[in-house]
């Protein structure tokens, strides 16, 4: 029954292109056409049509009329060629790989750029400890800071009376 169908919607459409061709006006070609196609000649024996085995073979017509079915309803065949699978595949290996090899030269860092880092840490850790000192001391009362002035005011006045 499918192939009924599929039989008759072929017929229908040999049928509708055979009228459109027959209606649609005959352009003539640029290459010269030979001299036994006038009819003129009937000794002459005319050229046929080879006729192609693979082309006339059932099981080639199915698979064809299957395929342009399938192209009408927008399904493609899945099975991709294998060279094409090996293509794709290679490609997704060489930009998986890439994407690694940019990914470890970020992480890999050289002694230099290391050493910098830490001396980089080590200021930024001096600095807060510089504001916590700035901090503690305006939240000291007056009284406080005024002592510890004095006291080293007496160190320094002490200093210089040793050395001299």
């Amino acid at each position: 029954s499918l192939y009924v169908f599929y039989y008759t919607v072929f017929l229908s459409l040999s049928l509708s292109l055979s009228l459109s061709l027959s209606l649609l006006p005959r352009v003539r070609s640029i290459m010269a056409e030979p001299d036994y196609m006038d009819g003129d000649c009937d000794e002459l024996i005319k050229p046929k049509k080879l006729i192609n085995p693979v082309k006339t073979s059932r099981n080639h017509q199915d698979l064809h009329r299957e395929l342009l079915m399938n192209q009408k309803r927008g399904l493609a065949p899945q099975n991709k060629p294998e060279l094409q699978k090996v293509m794709e595949k290679r490609k997704r290996d060489q930009v998986l790989k890439a994407q690694k090899e940019e990914q470890e030269a970020h992480k890999k860092q050289s002694d230099l750029e290391i050493e910098l880092m830490k001396r980089q840490q080590k200021l930024e850790q001096l600095e807060l400890e510089q504001q916590k000192n700035e901090e503690e001391q305006e939240n000291t009362p007056e009284f406080v800071k005024m002592k510890s002035n004095l006291r080293r005011t007496k160190q320094e006045v002490d200093e210089q009376e040793r050395t001299t």
